[in-house]
């Protein structure tokens, strides 16, 4: 819990590095035309969209969710939005 408050305040390209050595990447998904990955880092997720949707780019967007039920409450919500 304690690194999960401590990454957030991580520059954005300290997160990303954190990410790509040590997050296990869960997949992708699309949203308005752009790809989302997921990663999975300790107990907690981040989905990042990259520059061009490429992902040797830096990232354009970070998301942190806290654990998996934050993590399905935002897609459960995205889902029903696309409706």
């Amino acid at each position: 819990m304690w690194f999960n408050w401590g990454f957030k305040y991580f520059s954005l390209a300290k997160q990303l590095a954190y990410l790509r050595e040590h997050g296990i990447m869960l997949g992708s998904r699309v949203r308005n035309d752009r790809k989302i990955f997921l990663y999975m880092v300790k107990s907690f997720f981040v989905e990042v969209i990259y520059k061009n949707d490429n992902i040797d780019r830096e990232p354009e967007q970070l998301q942190i969710f806290n654990n998996l039920n934050h993590l399905n409450q935002n897609l459960e919500k995205e889902f029903r939005a696309s409706f």
